[in-house]
C-alpha cells in the first residue's frame, strides 16, 4: 500500500443541532467515529447536550474534544468577531472548562481542542488569535491536542511552541485548487454521497491526497479526518467511511496525547 497510514482518527462535530441528539442521529454517529468535537456553548451547545454527548462518547470509547468558537450563537460562530486576543483566550478557556467539568463528573477528560467556523479560519491567518487559542488550552491542560486544517501554517506555529497538534482534512467538504475548503455559500461545497465521502477519506488516509473541485491533486498530510454531524446523510457518510477505511487496511484510533 503506497504511503499507507495504518491508523487515522475520524472526528465529528457534534452538539450543534439539538434535534440530532434527540432523534438518535448523534448516537448513531458516535458508533462510527473515534473522536467527537462537542460544542461547548460558544456557537451552540448546553450543559445538558454536553452531558448527553460525553455519556455517549464514554459508552462507545470515543475521545472527547472541545469545539470552541467565537461566543456568537446568533451567527453560529461563522462570522469573525472584533475581539482582542485576551478576550478570545478567555472565552476559549471558559468553553474548555465547562466541557471539562462535565467530563470530569462523568469520569473522563477532554482530549483535544478544535476551533469552530470563523475562529478556525481566523487562527490560520492571525498569529495573535492562534496564540490565544493555544494559551487557553495550555492554561487548562498542557497535554490537550490542538486541531487545525492540514497544510496551514498555524500547525507548525503551534508545534514550534511546544503544543501537540493534529492536522485535519475533510471527508464531506470539497476543496479548491489552492487547498482552501470550498465556501458553504457555493454549490457542491458539501459531500453528502457516502461513496464519494468514503473515496475522499481513503485518499486522504492512504495516499495523503485529495482531488480538488477542478480535478487538480492536492497533497496533504492529516492525522484526523472530519465529517460534520449536520451534513445531510451524515450517518451514511460515517458508516461508508469506516467500512472503506477498514477495507483499505486502516484502523480508526484517537490521536495520542503527549
Amino acid at each position: 500500500m503506497k504511503n499507507a497510514r495504518m491508523t487515522i482518527d475520524l472526528n465529528c462535530d457534534m452538539g450543534e443541532l439539538p434535534h440530532l441528539l434527540l432523534d438518535g442521529t448523534e448516537e448513531a454517529l458516535m458508533q462510527e467515529i473515534s473522536s467527537a468535537n462537542i460544542a461547548c456553548g460558544g456557537h451552540a451547545g448546553s450543559v445538558e447536550s454536553m452531558q448527553a454527548l460525553v455519556k455517549l462518547a464514554t459508552k462507545y470509547g470515543v475521545a472527547v474534544g472541545a469545539h470552541v468558537s467565537y461566543p456568537d450563537r446568533t451567527n453560529f460562530g461563522r462570522k469573525e468577531m472584533p475581539m482582542s486576543a485576551d478576550e478570545i483566550e478567555e472565552t476559549v478557556h471558559s468553553q474548555i472548562s465547562i466541557l471539562a467539568k462535565v467530563a470530569a463528573e462523568l469520569g473522563t477528560r477532554v482530549h483535544h481542542v478544535k476551533p469552530h467556523g470563523a475562529l478556525y479560519h481566523a487562527a490560520q491567518k492571525n498569529e495573535a488569535i492562534a496564540t490565544a487559542i493555544a494559551n487557553a488550552a495550555h492554561r487548562f491542560d498542557k497535554t490537550l491536542v490542538l486541531v487545525e486544517q492540514a497544510s496551514t501554517a498555524v500547525l507548525s506555529f503551534w508545534s514550534k511552541r511546544g503544543h501537540s497538534t493534529m492536522a485535519e482534512a475533510f471527508a464531506d467538504r470539497t476543496y479548491e485548487k489552492d487547498g482552501r475548503l470550498r465556501s458553504r455559500h457555493l454549490p457542491a461545497a458539501l459531500i453528502s454521497d457516502p461513496a464519494l465521502a468514503a473515496e475522499q477519506a481513503v485518499g486522504i488516509a492512504r495516499d495523503q491526497l485529495v482531488i480538488a473541485g477542478d480535478g487538480s491533486r492536492l497533497r496533504l498530510e492529516a492525522q484526523t479526518i472530519c465529517l460534520h454531524g449536520d451534513t445531510p446523510g451524515a450517518v451514511g457518510n460515517a458508516k461508508g467511511i469506516k467500512i472503506a477505511l477498514r477495507d483499505a487496511g486502516i484502523t480508526l484510533a484517537a490521536h495520542p496525547q503527549h
